[in-house]
């Protein structure tokens, strides 16, 4: 089965399926990994990504209640799904998987009601917050996967893609977009934009598991971004938090439809 296959007719289907099944109504469903970050292998799979409501009696049951559906994870689909009231309290504390989903460039479904809340997203952005999830994602993955004499390839990408994300934060003020090159576009100096594409180049023609030697001067680059952000971050002003108000607006007219 090819993409375009899975992408108009395979995602479209469980989405139906997962509605019928759960008793839910999918109002925004967009792509979230590699294919969505313009970084995806030949082999890549699919990480499928929904927000959904659900009748209004289920939240105000008394017993404890699930706020995420983990639908399927094989080789080729990886589906899972949030409850809007789980999303709109993540957004509140400027959770950045919410930017993320807002920016994906592949919507699998979206509604009229969605809209309202995509207009709100970025005034709940908080850049110090942001900022140290991207940090904490670009150490961790180098510690653990880039310091050896062979390392997977793909990892390169999970230090690489968060630090330039913060670069963009710091630069802009503004959430990042997903995509790779508009990232490197934006953020990569001349001495490390040119080993960088040489390296997304292979990424997106080689399979997942690739390994390969490790890459001195990028590995440098990460280090000392890794540094710098840190040393930038010590001095960042925080930005006042928004008040509940509008979210419980929104979440409450969802309710009453």
């Amino acid at each position: 089965m090819n993409e375009k296959e899975i992408k108009e007719i395979i995602i479209p289907a469980k989405l139906a399926e997962i509605e019928k099944q759960e008793n839910v109504r999918i109002i925004h469903c967009v792509e979230s990994g590699s294919r969505a970050w313009d970084l995806a292998s030949p082999d890549s799979d699919f990480d499928v990504r929904f927000i959904y409501v659900r009748p209004i009696e289920y939240y105000l049951r008394l017993d404890d209640t699930r706020d995420v559906i983990e639908w399927q994870l094989d080789d080729t689909l990886d589906i899972n799904g949030w409850d809007l009231q789980k999303a709109l309290r993540l957004l509140y504390k400027s959770n950045p998987t919410l930017f993320e989903w807002n920016n994906s460039p592949i919507i699998y479904k979206t509604t009229p009601e969605w809209e309202s809340i995509s207009k709100l997203v970025n005034e709940f952005f908080q850049p110090k917050s942001i900022l140290y999830h991207y940090l904490s994602i670009a150490k961790s993955n180098y510690k653990q996967y880039l310091t050896t004499e062979n390392v997977r390839l793909k990892k390169y990408f999970y230090s690489l893609r968060p630090i330039l994300a913060c670069k963009w934060i710091i630069e802009k003020n503004s959430p990042p977009p997903m995509s790779f090159y508009k990232l490197a576009d934006a953020c990569l100096n001349k001495e490390i934009a040119q080993p960088v594409y040489d390296l997304l180049h292979l990424k997106t023609n080689t399979a997942e598991i690739e390994e390969i030697k490790r890459i001195d001067i990028i590995n440098d680059y990460i280090v000392s971004s890794i540094t710098e952000i840190e040393i930038i971050l010590s001095n960042y002003p925080v930005k006042e938090f928004n008040k509940w108000d509008k979210l419980n607006e929104i979440f409450l007219s969802f309710l009453n439809k």
